[in-house]
């Protein structure tokens, strides 16, 4: 395996995410914004945050394997969410734990960001991720 994720106990715990990812390898892959589009860029329905999440990771999920990767070679993951609010994670986790064993997403997942945006894309999009992954 080209990546390593840990938590050391000295980090806030628990958290739905591992603290630290050390990669090596030669090969970068960087899958740019994902939404909760279809291939044909049809807006999921319906338009919730969970179902979006889903979405969006799902797309993730092709994007990576598009490059021969997959979540286990993720050393980053970068969620950006429109109007974030921290009573936002119940939703925001749901639509994780939804997709996560589909697209082979171990929980805690690799080392993320959520960044709070006031708006995306489009109006209806509420979430958008970006990964980073290391290959040999």
């Amino acid at each position: 395996m080209t990546v390593h994720l840990s938590s050391p106990s000295t980090l806030m715990q628990p958290v739905p995410y591992h603290h630290v990812a050390i990669g090596t390898g030669t090969r970068h892959v960087h899958v740019s914004g994902q939404i909760a589009r279809t291939v044909d860029a049809t807006p999921v329905a319906p338009v919730d945050l969970a179902g979006q999440v889903a979405q969006a990771l799902r797309n993730t999920y092709e994007g990576l394997t598009s490059a021969g990767a997959g979540f286990d070679d993720v050393v980053r993951l970068t969620f950006y969410v429109t109007d974030w609010q921290p009573t936002k994670i119940e939703a925001f986790m749901a639509g994780v734990t939804e997709v996560a064993e589909e697209i082979g997403l171990s929980l805690p997942m690799p080392p993320a960001s959520l960044i709070g945006v006031d708006y995306l894309f489009e109006p209806d999009v509420l979430v958008e991720v970006e990964a980073t992954a290391i290959l040999d």
